[in-house]
């Protein structure tokens, strides 16, 4: 599984990449134990050797020896060879990161362009979606070892949900010399066609950006082929291997604690046993070609390889779930055996955000409320808020000395400020003159009063 500090690294503090230090899981010790206590016991015994062993004249030409393998060990470019080597390495790795297929794009196409609330648009929708990931299935059970693991053969795939025996049956029936992950796709743009002819895709605009999105997906399906067809130049490890071994068989031989050639060097020099700044020196060249080892091939079962049965099974759920109207949460995966064997649950959170397991006491809720402050938001459609009453609306509600029900009425509409109000036929003439002088105050009231709620707004 991939090895994540993300968390423990959010904030800067004194010391804080320390702790990672004392990791075992994805580290570098992991990695290079074995190699180091190779050097270290090789090292050892050739001091042992030189010390207990040999004779003075032989311990003359050791010494001999090994001046001259330190003088011309320091010609090897080992920054040079190995900088450049891990930064191809790197750039590699992380193109085949970016190349992996995931269907987000796709599916959500699929959701908004393929319409249809019966059960035969349903199961369109989901059949695309499982021809997708059925071709990302086959393309990584080409190029992952753990994938290759959990399918071994086509018919786990299908045991899996991911393919019918009649698709299986097409699939073998298709002879090439090449890999057949395409052939999926072909059958999703097929069925779209057919969509298309049926209605369900309402015009050809939407037809073209399904196969704009199937093209891009296709894309990075291919691209991860071609990543694992094409590798980086053999010559080019092949150099970089034999510069840091090398480099470090001479300085077996270059780094003993020797003798002085003059007598005058006695007085400076040091006689150490444990040669620490070669074993670091060691631990830093070696571990970068282990890193460079480590990131060439991301699709294997180290430690911090991509989890590719994870994702497969991610991808597969948030596929059938965005596309499935009727809310169905139970995808193929469910009667995978390649999770029953472990014990496992392929609905089990694998990783959920650095801060899913993250816990928050009552101390950290009181600090982040004392420092929680409301910022105004403006949000459509705006939420009704209770106006105060204008000069206009004062001077409206005592305008006359009788005031009638139907002046009351606007009154209560110019406190509220909601509409402004129709005119009301009354029975006499005289009180319908009245009231359409009423009325006019009362639209100039309100007017007023919106001017009054803008400037209110820009204050805040």
């Amino acid at each position: 599984m991939t090895v994540s500090y993300t968390l423990e690294v959010a904030n800067a503090r004194f010391a804080g990449f320390t702790k990672l230090l004392l990791r075992w899981k994805g580290s570098i010790y992991k990695l290079l134990y074995k190699e180091f206590l190779v050097f270290c016991f090789l090292y050892g015994l050739l001091s042992v050797i030189y010390r207990c062993v040999l004779s003075e004249v032989q311990q003359e030409l050791f010494e001999r020896a090994a001046r001259h393998c330190n003088k011309f060990a320091k010609l090897i470019p080992m920054s040079f060879v190995l900088g450049f080597y891990i930064s191809t390495a790197f750039q590699r790795w992380w193109g085949q990161y970016t190349s992996f297929p995931l269907p987000d794009n796709l599916m959500m196409v699929v959701s908004g362009n393929v319409h249809g609330v019966d059960e035969r648009g349903r199961m369109l929708r989901r059949t695309l979606m499982r021809y997708a990931n059925l071709s990302s299935v086959l393309i990584l059970r080409s190029i992952s070892t753990r994938v290759r693991k959990r399918f071994r053969t086509l018919r786990d795939i299908v045991e899996a949900g991911f393919m019918t025996d009649v698709e299986l049956e097409t699939l073998n029936h298709l002879h090439s010399d090449f890999n057949k992950y395409w052939m999926p796709l072909t059958w999703f743009s097929n069925l779209a066609s057919r969509a298309r002819e049926e209605g369900r895709v309402k015009d050809d605009i939407a037809l073209r950006l399904l196969m704009d999105e199937l093209n891009n997906y296709r894309g990075k399906c291919s691209m991860l082929f071609h990543y694992d067809w094409i590798s980086i130049p053999l010559v080019y490890t092949q150099v970089v291997t034999v510069a840091v071994y090398s480099f470090f068989a001479f300085c077996l031989i270059g780094r003993q604690f020797v003798r002085p050639e003059k007598a005058d060097e006695l007085r400076v020099h040091v006689d150490l046993y444990v040669p620490v700044f070669t074993l670091l020196e060691f631990f830093f060249y070696a571990g970068w070609l282990k890193v460079g080892e480590l990131i060439i091939n991301p699709f294997g079962e180290d430690d911090d390889d991509f989890e590719t049965n994870q994702l497969i099974d991610r991808n597969i759920q948030v596929s059938m779930l965005a596309v499935d109207d009727m809310h169905q949460n139970l995808p193929p995966l469910q009667k995978d055996k390649y999770w029953t064997d472990k014990g496992l649950s392929p609905a089990r959170p694998v990783f959920m955000g650095s801060t899913y397991d993250m816990r928050v006491t009552d101390e950290d809720m009181e600090d982040v409320m004392a420092e929680d402050h409301m910022v105004p938001v403006s949000v459509w459609p705006p939420a009704a808020k209770k106006q105060k009453k204008s000069r206009a609306a004062k001077c409206f509600c005592c305008c006359s000395k009788h005031t009638t029900p139907a002046e009351k009425m606007h009154e209560g509409e110019a406190e509220g400020i909601h509409m402004i109000p129709t005119k009301t036929h009354t029975g006499s003439q005289g009180e319908d003159t009245t009231q359409t002088d009423a009325q006019t105050q009362c639209v100039l009231t309100l007017e007023r009063s919106d001017e009054d709620q803008a400037s209110e707004i820009r204050d805040v």
